[in-house]
């Protein structure tokens, strides 16, 4: 975006400062716009997806599940990262959707990427939305706790009220309004 070079910072060194299961964490020197040098400490990260799994009443799928940083329980659309840097975002989207609720979709639609923290992670995540769902056994990898029986048929008052504080689920009712998606 050449009208935004002017904001462009420059990277003078890189230093790995920890790598772990899911933080890989570098902290590099750049020099900005003004000549002056910073420090910029960020998280290497594969990308995620995440879906909104629309049920045929038009309500849509939730989780619940307890998240340990925060040492709460949550309200979550699925979501879960990408195993490598290079995996096709859908078949990680169909693999999360199966895994954390059993749900397979007939119609996968696209509605783009977001970064949820650009201050501190390269991490993007693509959203889906998820029609025509039938459902199986979950096809869980990791040992937590999930709640498929959550359901919101107004996701909308859902992030008005405060019942979602992910950042997900707030984007992904923003897209679903904006691009005027029908719920029903």
């Amino acid at each position: 975006m050449e009208q935004f070079e002017h904001l462009e910072e420059t990277q003078l060194s890189s230093e790995a400062k920890y790598d772990g299961t899911l933080l890989h964490i570098r902290r590099d020197t750049v020099r900005l716009p003004d000549g002056k040098t910073a420090t910029r400490e960020y998280n290497i990260h594969n990308g995620a997806v995440c879906i909104i799994p629309l049920l045929e009443n038009g309500e849509v799928l939730l989780e619940r599940q307890y998240r340990y940083p925060l040492r709460e329980v949550i309200t979550e659309i699925p979501a879960g990262k990408l195993d490598a840097p290079d995996e096709d975002p859908l078949e990680a989207a169909q693999r999360e959707l199966r895994e954390e609720t059993g749900a397979t979709a007939a119609e996968w639609h696209a509605l783009g990427l977001f970064c949820p923290v650009g201050a501190y992670s390269t991490e993007r995540i693509q959203m889906y939305l998820a029609r025509g769902l039938t459902f199986g056994e979950r096809e869980r990898r990791e040992r937590k706790q999930r709640d498929r029986a959550c359901q919101c048929d107004d996701a909308g008052d859902c992030v008005l009220d405060g019942n979602f504080c992910g950042v997900c689920p707030v984007i992904g009712r923003l897209r679903i309004t904006v691009q005027r998606i029908s719920l029903r």
